[in-house]
């Protein structure tokens, strides 16, 4: 028999090519093979435990497999909720079926329209929208002021050209800055407002004459079809109402002469009056178009007032393009079309107020004033839809009077009609008294103060409302129409990433929702927008618009792997505050990964990248700054890839617990999936680990013992992870030359001898291991000189017939691994 560490050594110096080897083997790779093609077919626990091929590998890689005849048993664990601590495989005091059923967990990531985090974006992102708009439009005000000065813009095509300067300008002269006539915009701007044959003066009196000329006609036609179909209902109601009881014939059928002569008349001059709906319809077209094209007359001749062009197309050679009087007047245009009153929309309406508040001698002339009104309204407090009369009555209330309407009336808005009344100084006749004006200073500056604290209550008050309708309504989502189907939840939603003035129909969106961003051909990518990117990976709706499980860059049960795997690492020999820093870092890399959307996202944050690689064992500063990214980026499919060929195997399990395809994008894992990319890998290489350790154990037990140990050292926590393992303990007895006897021994007289001869912090030392590895084998030649070892029957007999008594094994049962 050679030595044990001579056949040890010959394995580990290369354990990758010890392991591809066995790998290669007939049987091996058969059975290897028939696992990777079925494994992703199975969706149920007890499709899986049914076919024993896939279930018995299973069994044998992950060490269980004496107990593949236990499915009641194994069908428990496998159906554990790993995140409950009092769950069945939780409970059990032998990890290796928690670490089983951590392997072999569907992906139990619930299917929902948005994840919480998904939800927190969207309305942060709604929120952060809300509170950028004034900047947003103050950089579009400035740049059309900048553009529009000191020659930038040379020529008017260059004006028409340019999209941000139409976005903003058009709208304002109700120009659509996406489909309009370019030659028709044009001319108009280059016209010569002067000269009564220029183009636009032209279009202007054309479009008037026929708005004023044939849209009368047909003002009237319509009107005669309207009085011949008002005739007829009446003859016929008038008629019916001849045989009712008591009827006045002759006055009746007066009414009726009167209305035949009516519907004669109109019966004459129109066509037959099956053709009505049909004529009405097209002269009301007709009159529309009319309306319309005189509307763009005026909007377009408003437009060239603006603009300075020359009638060659050029601007101006001194002087602004846009004076600074119409770019004030745009600018509050531009303002007051804000979906929602902006703090620059309200200074523009407080400095309208101080500038004219005292222009107006009586109540009903300042009420008049549409902005005026709209001021007072939010700046006493007054409901929005109180009517001008009633706000007359207040103003000029006479608070002296116990009688006056606001000491009388108002309820509980009663303290707000007294604050109006002793607002103003008109008198109960609605005029001023001599020398006397509608507010004093000092009124005015209280009336501006409280407007500008109130001016955006009713829109915080209205986006509290969504907010909280979108959040009640977000978790009862189950398809992509639901959710389209809720104008609310769909406003907040389009917001949130500019889009809610896009125009895009129902049925737009539902393409957008339900598309697929990794693929270049679908319909959110053929927009050429980011915008809408954003808006689909904001939401989980599959192609078939039911939602999914979420998008995300691990599984919620990879998540869990790792978090537990880092909590044991960093706490394993460390303190109470040790393990209560590492859940709380757990808990920190759960959230974000949840905001993880590509590989590069997750490389940036080196607070992410160390706790994978701890959790993983790796020392965050042996690894190259940019070696993550090589090997995330790696073929995992291919096996001469980096990935594949690295002596290091953590490194391809880590990677094989993401869900990042080639480019870097996250990609959905397939659904109810019973295996992760992670754990199918973990499967086949403990499959081949256990084969290679058998195989050697069939020469040479001693090197199977050996091997075993190695692979087991890294997650050995203390004495009681060794005295619950068998094989371990064999290693550590024949080591230190612990006799047999003291197996028989309390366990925590065993332990209190094991921590004397043995730091376990040592096996965590690749270097201290193998010293102690060497120290075996040589220890195991030493004590086992004939063919056959003992070793043999610590992996073959039944529990507790060799190495600790039954009742020691007892004892340690009840102890927890890593304790």
């Amino acid at each position: 028999m050679a030595s044990t560490y001579l056949d040890y050594n010959l394995i580990v110096r290369d354990m990758r090519e010890s392991i591809n080897r066995v790998s290669q083997q007939k049987v091996v790779e058969r059975d290897t093979q028939y696992y990777k093609d079925n494994i992703g077919k199975v969706t149920t626990v007890e499709a899986f435990l049914d076919d024993y091929r896939l279930y018995s590998y299973a069994m044998k890689a992950h060490g269980l497999e004496d107990m593949t005849y236990a499915k009641a048993f194994m069908k428990k664990v496998l159906e554990s909720d790993l995140t409950d601590e009092k769950s069945y495989a939780n409970q059990l005091s032998d990890d290796r079926y928690r670490n089983f059923a951590m392997a072999f967990s569907f992906d139990k990531s619930a299917t929902v329209a948005q994840t919480t985090a998904q939800e927190d974006a969207v309305i942060g992102l709604y929120n952060t929208n809300i509170a950028n708009a004034d900047s947003a439009m103050n950089t579009e005000v400035n740049y059309f002021d900048a553009m529009t000065k000191d020659g930038n813009i040379k020529t008017v095509d260059q004006f028409l050209q340019n999209d941000r300067l139409r976005d903003y300008a058009f709208p304002l002269f109700n120009l659509n800055p996406d489909s309009y006539n370019f030659t028709q915009v044009r001319d108009a701007l280059t016209s010569d407002l002067n000269d009564p044959a220029s183009y636009i003066n032209t279009l202007q009196q054309s479009a008037g004459g026929s708005l004023t000329g044939r849209g009368a006609e047909i003002e009237a036609l319509v009107a005669k079809y309207d009085e011949r179909s008002s005739a007829a209902a009446q003859i016929t109601s008038l008629t019916a109402s001849l045989s009712q009881p008591g009827a006045d014939q002759p006055a009746i059928q007066a009414k009726i002469s009167e209305q035949q002569a009516i519907y004669d008349a109109r019966n004459a001059e129109l066509p037959p009056e099956s053709q009505t709906a049909a004529n009405v319809s097209a002269l009301s077209s007709e009159y529309a178009q009319l309306d319309y094209t005189a509307s763009l007359a005026t909007n377009l001749k408003a437009m060239a007032t603006a603009f300075k062009f020359n009638t060659d197309g050029t601007a101006p050679a001194s002087g602004p393009l846009v004076g600074d009087s119409d770019k004030a007047s745009m600018r509050e245009l531009h303002f007051a079309s804000a979906p929602r009153l902006t703090g620059t929309g309200a200074l523009i309406n407080k400095d309208y107020f101080e500038a004219h508040v005292n222009d107006f001698a009586t109540a009903t002339d300042l009420l008049a004033d549409s902005r005026m009104r709209a001021f007072i309204v939010t700046a006493y407090g007054i409901p929005r839809a109180t009517s001008s009369t009633v706000l007359k009555a207040i103003i000029t209330s006479d608070l002296n009077d116990p009688a006056s309407y606001a000491n009388t009336t108002g309820a509980e808005n009663n303290a707000a009609y007294k604050t109006l009344a002793a607002g103003f100084n008109f008198l109960p006749d609605g005029t001023l008294a001599s020398g006397e004006t509608a507010q004093t200073a000092s009124q005015t500056a209280e009336a501006s103060s409280n407007y500008m604290n109130r001016y955006n209550d009713v829109a915080d008050a209205a986006d509290e409302t969504l907010i909280s309708s979108y959040k009640a309504l977000i978790g009862k989502v189950d398809t992509v129409d639901t959710f389209l189907s809720n104008p609310q939840a769909l406003k907040l939603a389009l917001s949130a990433f500019g889009v809610e003035n896009e125009g895009k129909t129902v049925r737009e969106l539902r393409l957008i929702l339900t598309s697929d961003v990794n693929d270049p051909k679908s319909y959110v990518n053929s927009l050429k927008d980011d915008r809408y990117v954003k808006l689909t990976n904001a939401f989980n709706f599959k192609t078939d618009g039911k939602i999914g499980a979420p998008k995300l860059a691990q599984s919620q049960s990879e998540i869990l792997q790792i978090s537990k795997a880092y909590v044991l690492t960093k706490s394993q020999f460390g303190t109470e505050k040790d393990k209560t820093d590492a859940t709380t870092e757990a808990k920190y890399y759960a959230a974000e990964m949840e905001k993880i959307g590509t590989l590069d996202d997750l490389l940036k944050n080196t607070r992410m990248t160390d706790f994978i690689l701890v959790a993983t064992g790796i020392d965050p500063k042996t690894v190259p700054k940019d070696y993550l990214k090589t090997v995330f980026t790696s073929d995992l499919s291919d096996p001469e890839s980096l990935i594949n060929t690295e002596a290091d195997p953590r490194y391809r399990e880590l990677v094989a617990s993401f869900n990042f395809d080639a480019t870097g994008k996250t990609v959905r894992p397939q659904e109810n999936q019973i295996q992760t990319r992670r754990g199918l890998l973990e499967t086949e290489d403990l499959y081949f680990n256990q084969t290679l350790e058998e195989q050697t154990g069939a020469d040479n037990e001693g090197v199977r013992l050996a091997l075993y140990f190695r692979r087991m050292a890294s997650g050995i926590g203390s004495v009681y992870d060794i005295l619950a393992d068998t094989p371990l303990m064999q290693v550590v007895r024949t080591t230190f030359s612990i006799p047999e006897e003291m197996s028989s021994a309390d366990v925590d007289v065993q332990a209190d001898y094991i921590k004397r001869v043995l730091d376990v912090k040592d096996l965590h030392d690749p270097e201290k291991l193998e010293k102690l590895m060497k120290r075996f084998t040589a220890l195991y030649d030493l004590e086992n000189d004939t063919d056959t070892s003992p070793a043999l029957a610590i992996f073959n007999s039944s529990a507790g017939s060799a190495g600790i008594s039954g009742d020691s094994l007892l004892a340690i049962a009840q102890l927890r691994r890593g304790g």
